[in-house]
């Protein structure tokens, strides 16, 4: 294993529940460094640009919605073997599936209002890292 990094994404509806603290408190619990955070809203461009991989498909116009609804916490986590690690601590895509020891399980609601985001694969974590930081907020 090796260290990684990758992006984890606090959701509007988890931030809208008052649940980041508690998100983040799970990250830290499980072992991950956070190397930088923000909250922000994001523009339906940014959305959109972030989203791109998902354009044709018939949920793209609802996510993209979703994720322009209110503000999210945006995080570079870091450890061993990031990108799975942080993975199985969100658990699966649709929170009603999800393990309650998992975030989404936890604080997600349905497979669109999930309370998290994170990369799949070390080419998703550079791009999506690089997306909402820069290369001094990335070290």
């Amino acid at each position: 294993m090796s260290l990684q990094q990758t992006l984890a994404i606090v959701k509007p509806d988890a931030v809208r529940a008052g649940n980041t603290g508690h998100i983040v408190q799970m990250i830290e619990d499980a072992g991950f460094s956070i190397k930088n955070m923000k909250k922000t809203s994001l523009t339906k461009a940014q959305a959109e640009g972030f989203y791109y991989v998902h354009a044709a498909r018939p949920f793209f116009g609802e996510l993209v919605t979703f994720m322009t609804s209110g503000p999210v916490v945006l995080m570079i986590l870091e450890a061993e073997d990031a990108i799975q690690k942080w993975r199985d601590l969100m658990g699966p895509t649709d929170a009603t599936k999800a393990p309650k020891d998992t975030v989404r399980g936890r604080f997600g609601t349905s497979i669109g209002e999930n309370a998290s985001h994170g990369s799949d694969a070390p080419e998703t974590a550079a791009f999506e890292t690089a997306y909402f930081f820069s290369c001094f907020e990335r070290k």
